[in-house]
């Protein structure tokens, strides 16, 4: 008998910012392919991640807990567990091309099928580990460009992670992930099951590495760069000034992070990120007439989103592991043109993590009530759906984080606060007044009442968390 229910086609980057889709008001960066998901489907706005580093943001999308209580606080945490065991159990056929970046990176997660494709430049975690990029290479006779060769450029501590990609096109590991994807939905027999099919992009997290056409358009482009000041470096607390420090000691996924970069390096760094962002674009629209072609879109949801974003330079810093908007606020499209709206967005405050349980809705699966997600569904059937108060973050110390034990972050419309655990500062922003996230109130007299009232609503939570997930709680690990 045919399962008639929907095919999921679940479409995740690594490290793409919000201000990255054109049709999201990005007018410097070309995104036919996403642009058509938004533009056909509905977007949430003001979609929050729940970490700001892959594991732990990724383990809480995939299984609707905040990362307390996944356990998952940081990279290279182990995470074996998912409610994509859920989808397989009731029927899907479950399917990874790309990245998930669980730990050990092959466990199965609930998967039918992994074929894995890992960070462009892994170093710490499982670092020999062979994925199907590592074997295409080899096949190939191609030795991958990393970060030990990358090493050997007398412009290496210039560049700002930002490198052209000088072997094979299709080697490269955006293009050699999409093609992937399209080559199993247009080459395996399609079956009676419905499909869960998880396409993770390894870019544009660094090393930024588009094919060199692209590299040189954007290159010609202007392109907009934040403005640092010495003021608001000043007022950043004393774990971000140790990140920063630290960034421009130990190299980080190909990239050694400048105290003062000029304006050209931070023009070819964003150059080189927008550029891999539309090669990743090209490669959605090819996923997609090969889904079309299959029969797939006839009875689809395809969801697109990121883990977290990338501060560029923005603020002073590199890459993520702070809780700046730009790492925080992701792109989050759902699109399904039989079911639900197109070109609608929808501004409500929401966790990633939110769109879990209207995952498993859509499949006929009752989510377990213990989860910390709230399902998407309603908004997107056009229902009553409440947006949420506040949304929460938290990641641990790692290898990169070293100044701080562990950092919160509680966010409403207006008002966000991240704390330290262990240090007497931290960051206060009003969003309404300072939407850039510059003037830090942490200390400001006439903001003490807000101060405490967003502490206390961040300790509740926690509290409350603990009583909800206590007892019934199967360890993600």
């Amino acid at each position: 008998m045919t399962d008639h229910r929907p095919n999921i086609i679940f479409i995740i980057t690594d490290q793409q910012r919000f201000d990255t889709i054109r049709s999201l008001g990005a007018d410097y960066v070309d995104t036919p392919n996403i642009d058509r998901l938004v533009n056909e489907g509905t977007t949430f706005t003001n979609c929050h991640i729940s970490a700001p580093s892959c594991a732990p943001s990724r383990a809480s999308l995939f299984t609707g807990y905040y990362p307390h209580t996944t356990g998952i606080l940081k990279n290279a945490d182990r995470w074996r567990h998912s409610w994509i065991e859920d989808l397989q159990a009731s029927g899907y056929r479950t399917v990874n091309v790309g990245k998930m970046h669980t730990y050990p990176y092959d466990t199965p997660l609930g998967f039918d099928e992994r074929y894995v494709v890992e960070n462009k430049d892994r170093y710490l975690e499982e670092r020999w580990y062979f994925d199907e990029w590592d074997k295409a290479l080899r096949a190939r006779g191609l030795v991958k460009q990393q970060r030990e060769l990358y090493r050997q450029r007398p412009d290496y501590r210039d560049c700002l992670g930002a490198f052209d990609w000088e072997l094979d096109p299709d080697m490269q590991p955006d293009n050699f992930v999409g093609d992937f994807a399209s080559w199993w939905i247009r080459t395996k027999p399609k079956d009676d099951r419905p499909l869960f099919l998880e396409i993770g992009f390894p870019g544009p997290h660094p090393p930024y590495d588009p094919t060199p056409e692209l590299a040189e358009k954007y290159m010609a482009r202007d392109l907009p760069l934040m403005d640092v000041t010495d003021e608001e470096l000043a007022g950043q607390p004393a774990a971000f000034k140790e990140l920063r420090e630290h960034n421009t000691e130990v190299d980080h996924d190909s990239v050694v992070h400048q105290l003062n970069p000029s304006r050209e390096d931070r023009h070819r760094q964003r150059a080189y990120y927008l550029a891999n962002v539309e090669l990743i674009d090209t490669q959605v629209g090819q996923i997609m007439d090969a889904l079309e072609s299959k029969g797939y879109l006839e009875n689809s949801v395809v969801i697109f989103t990121s883990d977290h974003g990338d501060c560029l330079t923005d603020h002073g810093h590199s890459q993520k592991w702070t809780m700046y908007d730009t790492i925080m606020r992701m792109p989050l499209v759902v699109w399904s043109p039989n079911r639900f709206a197109a070109g609608k967005k929808i501004d409500g405050l929401c966790q990633q993590m939110d769109i879990g349980p209207a995952i498993l809705e859509l499949a006929g699966l009752t989510p377990s009530p213990t989860m910390e997600a709230k399902s998407l569904l309603p908004a997107l059937e056009d229902k009553s759906w409440t947006p949420r108060e506040y949304v929460f973050a938290e990641h641990a110390r790692d290898g990169i984080l070293t100044g701080t034990a562990f950092m919160s972050m509680v966010r409403s419309e207006r008002w966000k606060l991240v704390n330290f655990v262990d240090h007497p500062d931290g960051q206060l922003f009003d969003l309404e007044t300072d939407p850039d996230e510059i003037q830090n109130l942490w200390d400001s007299p006439a903001h003490q009442v807000k101060r405490q009232e967003l502490t206390e609503v961040m300790l509740k939570w926690r509290m409350a968390s603990g009583i909800q997930t206590s007892t019934v709680f199967q360890d993600c690990r």
